[in-house]
């Protein structure tokens, strides 16, 4: 199969950022033991010294759009808007115009910081009579550039938007503010015995705002679905300053379009989320987790069937990685494996409301994993210090490939059965011109994160890898960003997994919506579609 649109961008090149998850949580101590604020969170993600970020516009090819420039009659305007919410220090400026991966830098002058749905729409009703473009932005932690600006936009921050309205203690239904970060969000509602139906790496800095905007998928995926399953209602600013109550708690409501479903995943494009109802589960009374080895795919493939068998409505998460994966862990992170060495390892999670019972069925799997061969050594752990340090050996995989070198990155959907292919072929493809190349991901939801570290960026093997790599998903009927979103570094890879109808109807939505094309422009919509 040919791509629908051919390449028009390169890939993006890049270290992560080291520390475990959660590390850059407001208010605490960031990976370099410098305390984080609210706009200088992002810059726990990078050591002193680190070369500062080129310019987005210097550094790719983009070409800014005929909006205005902010005068100082619109900054007063602003400040009679949100008093006192108004950021131009150049120096507070600075985290927030860079992503978090350190890849993309913008130039914008000015930072808002709105508290209410009100305050959003006043600033947008200005901006759309003025030509000025917005950028909203959540916690920053995206990873396709869809919440910096590329040019001069004007940030448009949640963060001061960050009250619960109400929580249902019989339905699970949360109501709240579209700044609220994810992992106090996660605090509050375990208090009252449930538990968000997301979980993310970032969610010490992430906002549920921008969870929603970028249908973020995560660890829990498997088990609750998507954010279109589990968001009841919304609240979304549009561009000409219109706000949208959308943010109903009904679990069934059949009356005309669903229009919520048009802002999760828009990326911002669309309007602008201030609020947010969703609905939580209950917190499970009994958590287990599995750390296994297996001899091969094919192998984890069957395990994964048998569990889902076996285990059935208490499974809530099975990883995997290979065995290139838990080397670099152990390298770079110091951290064991608990099992003898395998060429691949799955993750399994239990959850449920009966120890014993979720006990007795995780260990008649393992039993019978173990005996039929799908599986040459295991471990199993209950208590939350040693479920932990399980989890780590997969959720640390990102920081432990940055120290290995320059990393490409890929986020990719595919088949589960073909999920593996594609890392095989990359390593044949590159040789000994890469230094490493690994899998490893969300089985459960057929979704491989593709890494190929190398010593220093090479134009060559930036070559090898695309479209290589695009073209080979779009032959599976894969998709070219499964969780990641797509923001700016991926607008022009959209044709490998979208027909050209749809993209079409993509551009007519945002002209309908967004006619200025004020809403985070250069994101999201190809460049040509």
């Amino acid at each position: 199969m040919l791509p629908r649109q051919l390449l028009a961008r390169p890939a993006w090149l890049f270290r992560c950022p080291p520390g475990p998850r959660g590390a850059c949580a407001p208010g605490a101590a960031g990976s370099w033991g410098r305390p984080v604020g609210p706009l200088a969170r992002r810059g726990c993600c990078s050591a002193p010294g680190t070369p500062e970020v080129p310019l987005t516009r210097e550094r790719y090819p983009v070409r800014r759009l005929p909006f205005s420039t902010v005068s100082e009659q619109d900054l007063a305007a602003f400040e009679r808007i949100v008093p006192g919410g108004v950021v131009t220090d150049p120096e507070a400026l600075q985290a927030p115009n860079v992503d978090w991966i350190r890849t993309l830098r913008g130039s914008s002058k000015v930072l808002l910081r709105p508290r209410t749905s009100e305050e959003v729409s006043h600033i947008l009703r200005h901006c759309h009579e003025r030509n000025l473009a917005v950028n909203p932005q959540g916690g920053n932690t995206g990873m396709v550039g869809g919440s910096v600006p590329v040019f001069d936009e004007i940030i448009l921050s949640t963060a001061r938007m960050n009250k619960v309205l109400s929580f249902h203690s019989v339905s699970g239904i949360l109501v709240c503010q579209a700044g609220c970060v994810l992992e106090e969000l996660s605090h509050y509602v375990e208090e009252r015995d449930f538990i968000m139906p997301l979980d993310l790496g970032a969610k010490g800095s992430c906002h549920i705002g921008g969870n929603v905007a970028t249908n973020a998928g995560g660890l829990r995926f498997l088990r609750y679905g998507s954010l279109h399953g589990t968001v009841l209602g919304l609240e979304v600013v549009l561009a000409d300053g219109t706000i949208l109550d959308c943010l109903t708690s009904l679990r069934k409501d059949n009356t005309g379009y669903d229009l919520k479903q048009l802002f999760i995943g828009s990326e911002g494009t669309l309007g602008v989320i201030t609020a947010v109802s969703i609905l939580c589960p209950p917190k499970p009374r009994a958590v287990n987790v599995a750390f296994l080895g297996c001899p091969g795919f094919a192998e984890v493939l069957q395990t994964f069937s048998t569990c889902k068998g076996m285990l059935g409505e208490i499974l809530s998460a099975f990883e995997f990685m290979d065995a290139v994966c838990m080397q670099l862990v152990g390298r770079y992170l110091h951290l064991a494996s608990p099992v003898q060495e395998s060429p691949f390892y799955v993750l399994i999670e239990t959850s449920g409301s009966n120890a014993g019972h979720d006990a007795e069925k995780l260990g008649s799997f393992l039993e019978h994993a173990l005996g039929s061969g799908l599986v040459t050594d295991g471990t199993m752990a209950t208590d939350q210090t040693k479920v932990k340090m399980l989890w780590a050996l997969r959720e640390r995989i990102a920081e432990a490939l940055s120290r290995d070198g320059y990393v490409y990155k890929y986020d990719l959907s595919l088949p589960v059965e073909r999920l593996y292919d594609i890392v095989t072929d990359v390593r044949a493809r590159l040789g000994p011109h890469a230094k490493h190349v690994v899998g490893y991901g969300h089985l459960g939801d057929g979704n491989l994160h593709l890494n190929v570290t190398a010593e220093a960026f090479s134009p060559s093997l930036l070559g090898a890898l695309e479209p290589h790599v695009y073209e080979w998903t779009a032959r599976q009927q894969g998709s070219v960003s499964a969780e990641h979103g797509v923001g700016f570094r991926k607008r022009d890879v959209l044709g490998y997994s979208k027909p050209p109808e749809a993209l079409q109807l993509m551009q007519q939505l945002k002209a309908l919506l967004d006619p200025k094309g004020i809403l985070n422009p250069y994101k999201t919509l190809p460049s040509q579609a």
